[in-house]
């Protein structure tokens, strides 16, 4: 190693040991703004001496204390044996409330004084009054602005000033005034000059020597900071302001300050090493990183800290720290700075530890890191078990009928990618029509954009699963038909017809399909020709609810049902006769009113019970009438073979004008000021939006895309369309749903363009402009 570098960095780390205080692995809490009486006696200095000092890099990057100037190592400069005199600093001064108490306790204000390094406040603003209080301001003090709150329960307006150890709440009675003190407190701590941990400056050194291997092993050799330790942190390992997390919306899950959070986590860390089971710390650490996104790179930090130089590497105990940066790195991305001092780090672990099982971990984040993109959910508990064995999930995709696949999926797989390989394996690359993933549950579906990652679906199951255990709803994944583009280019043959077949089997049990009851009773029956066969007494038949549309039974049982005769009028009794003179009322009269009216409340709920059992016998035998019916026409099938009946029932289906189409339920402003609405079906196929009312097959109106300007979501609940000089706006929960697919058809018509040779119009008039093409769906 040349000796001149050796100097140079030997100069480097000069300055370190007056942060030690604050970022090193042992604090010394006296002193970082004032230090106290005796110390400050003993050093020759006044009690409120003030000597805030850290090192400066020079031109060449090293540090030298000695050659910084006087002025610049000290923020404030014996600021103790000055009274208050006139500053020529001061930025701005004047009275403020520093603690606001309701009830008969008398108000106390203070003179405060705002400098370019720091706050006072004085018992007076007389020269030479006591100084009584000091913050100083460095790049990490904080300032909440007035809030409208806190003037509600006191009458003042407030201003919060956060330093490393003082907080001060300060009030006035003037709005204005409040916000020129935030402001101007605000620009000082802006003007400061970014502070620097000992780590940070550490992370620049080695990025500047990492091709210099003896300087690097020089650094990690005499820098304990960056090696393993089995003592706590009392302070972070990278710079975060001075605050609360009161005012964030993360208040409610018990989180502090970040940089307690920081040395929170650090102990949670060096608890992973004698955890009989590590997946609920980690999902602890995740948790706590997703929703405190800052702290992030301070647990890069701390990891590569806790797995460099650690005394005995690759036991289970310390490939803890690997497994849990594993899922870091599957999870979230650091800052640039951190992730060049990580990416060292992996390779320099490789070359020192070569064939061992931190050589694999190092391996394996490495790939990560090149792939992971922003995740909504911290892993699963599966996830986190794969993540810790280096290997992939296996996830079950279901698909139209009874079947499934098994598809490996890492952290990083997206639905798209999913798609693909469904596809793949079920045969259905060179189909026209395109599909999608799903998110399948009992009562709702809804599909699942192509670049969500696949994991963060499987968390929310689990995490449903875990809020709901009792219920049956049980969510999947499935794979079926998005864009219906060519549904008579389908083989009769083919799995996508089965596709076909059972997805609009789907919609007629939704009630989705405008037909007679005698051609939904028909359906029924080829429904179970195609499950079953010809009928047999043994053969096994499944509910009514999976084969005919319940809303239609309801309907006639409504209609059927007289309502019942209304109770007769009661007479009341004549009133007995008052009682003799001097002869006591044996019954006060509120208690035969109470009386009587309990008893007339409990008359009304016997008729409500016996009205809702004639109800549900009724229906009951509605629904056996019906599953008559449907046997009924079931016997009359013999002969169909599975295909035939498939090739029946869908016949019937194309009888209606909107084939294909996903209907979504929407209430339609009639009127631009959305006085008057009517509830509809929007109709999405492949070649216009089509408006339906509901239990009727014709269209009320059909707009090609060609005519459509524009469309998209409007505002939380409202999806708005303009064509032909009209604006539709439609109130609906699945607007994203509505434009999401939209997005599709566009794409999928436009891609078909391309692939016949670019012809710029289709069948149906659907011009797109340049601008539709790039961006399909235009925001209103």
């Amino acid at each position: 190693m040349p000796l001149q570098g050796i100097f140079c960095f030997l100069c480097c780390r000069q300055g370190f040991s007056l942060l030690g205080r604050e970022y090193g692995e042992k604090e010394e809490e006296e002193s970082f703004e004032m230090r106290n009486k005796s110390e400050l006696a003993r050093n020759g200095m006044g009690p409120l001496d003030v000597t805030l000092s850290q090192p400066t890099r020079t031109v060449n990057g090293m540090n030298s204390l000695s050659e910084v100037p006087e002025e610049m190592r000290s923020l404030i400069t014996e600021k103790g044996k000055m009274g208050l005199e006139e500053d020529p600093e001061l930025v701005v001064k004047g009275w403020l409330y520093q603690n606001v108490h309701g009830g008969w306790i008398r108000q106390r204000r203070y003179w405060f004084i705002l400098t370019q390094d720091s706050l006072d406040y004085y018992s007076s603003q007389e020269k030479g009054a006591r100084r009584l209080g000091t913050l100083v301001l460095t790049g990490l003090c904080s300032v909440i602005w007035p809030d409208k709150q806190t003037y509600k329960e006191t009458g003042y307006w407030s201003i919060v000033v956060y330093g490393r150890k003082h907080c001060y709440r300060l009030y006035t009675k003037h709005f204005n005034e409040a916000v020129h003190w935030a402001c101007t407190i605000q620009k000082v701590i802006d003007s400061k000059a970014p502070v620097e941990t000992p780590t940070q400056l550490l992370m620049r050194d080695i990025e500047e020597n990492k091709s210099n291997p003896e300087v690097v092993e020089h650094i990690y050799e005499h820098n304990p900071i960056l090696k393993y330790t089995q003592s706590p942190l009392y302070a972070p390992l990278l710079p975060f302001p001075y605050g609360s997390l009161e005012h964030t919306h993360h208040n409610g899950k018990g989180y502090t300050t970040v940089r307690d959070e920081a040395v929170k986590v650090f102990n949670s860390l060096q608890q992973l090493e004698a955890a009989r089971d590590p997946v609920p710390l980690i999902q602890g650490v995740l948790q706590t990183c997703l929703d405190l996104s800052p702290l992030r790179d301070e647990v890069y930090c701390q990891l590569v800290k806790q797995s460099s130089g650690c005394p005995a590497p690759d036991t289970p105990a310390h490939l803890r720290y690997w497994q849990l940066l594993t899922c870091m790195s599957c999870t979230f991305l650091p800052g640039p700075a951190v992730l060049s001092y990580l990416r060292f780090h992996l390779k320099r672990v490789q070359s020192q530890y070569p064939d061992t099982e931190m050589d694999r971990y190092a391996a394996f984040i490495s790939e990560a890191l090149d792939k992971t993109r922003r995740r909504e959910c911290v892993p699963s508990w599966e996830e986190i078990q794969v993540l810790m064995g280096r290997r992939e999930m296996l996830c079950t995709v279901h698909y139209p009928g009874p079947g499934s696949c098994q598809v490996p999926i890492s952290s990083h797989t997206t639905a798209d990618e999913v798609v693909e390989r469904m596809s793949e394996q079920l045969g259905l690359l060179g189909s026209r029509n395109t599909f999608a993933l799903f998110e399948q549950g009992a009562h709702r579906e809804r599909p699942i954009a192509g670049g969500t990652i696949v994991a963060d679906v499987l968390t929310r199951f689990e995490n449903l699963s875990a809020k709901e255990p009792d219920s049956d709803s049980q969510w999947r994944l499935c794979f079926k038909l998005y864009c219906l583009l060519d549904a008579d280019g389908i083989s009769t043959d083919s799995i996508e017809y089965l596709f076909l077949f059972e997805q609009c089997h789907e919609m007629m049990v939704r009630g989705q399909l405008p037909a007679s009851e005698e051609d939904l009773q028909a359906l029924a029956a080829l429904r179970l020709q195609s499950l079953n066969g010809d009928f047999s007494t043994h053969s096994p038949c499944p509910p009514l609810d999976e084969l005919f549309p319940g809303h239609v039974v309801e309907a006639r049982v409504l209609l059927a049902l007289k309502a019942p005769p209304a109770p007769p009028a009661t007479v009341p009794a004549a009133p007995p006769p008052p009682p003799p003179p001097g002869c006591p009322q044996r019954f006060p009269g509120s208690l035969l009113t109470g009386a009587l009216w309990s008893h007339t409340a409990a008359a009304a709920h016997k008729q409500k019970v016996e009205r809702d059992q004639r109800l549900r016998g009724r229906l009951k035998e509605e629904g056996a009438a019906v599953m008559g019916a449907i046997v009924e026409r079931w016997k009359g099938l013999v002969g169909y073979s599975r295909q035939d009946s498939m090739a029946a029932y869908l016949a019937i289906f194309r009888q209606w004008s909107g084939f294909g189409c996903t209907l979504y339920e929407v209430d339609f402003y009639i009127s631009s000021t959305g006085s008057f609405s009517q509830k509809l079906w929007l109709g999405v196929a492949a070649k216009a939006v089509s408006l339906y009312k509901q239990g009727e097959a014709e269209a009320l109106e059909s707009f090609p895309y060609g005519q459509i300007c524009s469309y998209g979501v409007s505002d939380s609940n409202t999806f708005k369309i303009s064509a032909q000089d009209r604006d539709l706006l439609f109130e609906t929960s699945k607007q994203m749903e509505i434009m999401q697919l939209m997005n599709a058809y566009f794409s999928a018509t436009h891609q078909q363009q391309q692939q016949q040779g670019g012809a710029a119009e289709t069948d149906s008039g659907l011009r797109l402009p340049p601008a539709l093409l790039e961006l399909p769906s235009h925001p209103v």
